[in-house]
């Protein structure tokens, strides 16, 4: 468990340092061991991704996250991110549109 969460700080670490592609191999490390599912982790892969213009790879990250946790409108906002770097604009605009219309509706209760 310890290493489980060693591995997350260590991804964090890099992540904040912009040193991408090590965040991937801590985060994939700590989604490959199975003991925690976390949706941060799933986002900050996402966009380390992103970073390494594995955009594919990124929206399977964004997808997980809302499977995760399916209320947060930030994994919306990562799909549309992923989906315009794919030049898929329309589906992207949809996206984008679901997560600002879950924002709202979280905000107001």
């Amino acid at each position: 468990m310890q290493e489980t969460l060693n591995l997350k700080k260590h991804g964090d670490t890099a992540f904040r340092a912009k040193d991408f592609v090590t965040a991937i191999d801590c985060y994939t490390q700590f989604v490959d061991g199975g003991t925690m599912v976390s949706p941060t982790v799933y986002a900050r892969r996402c966009l380390s991704y992103l970073m390494n213009d594995m955009a594919q790879e990124a929206l399977g990250d964004a997808m997980q996250a809302q499977v995760v946790s399916p209320e947060w409108p930030t994994a919306l906002y990562l799909q549309a991110a992923c989906l315009f770097s794919l030049g898929m604009e329309n589906d992207a605009q949809e996206t984008l549109k679901d997560g600002t219309n879950m924002e709202a509706r979280k905000n107001k209760n």
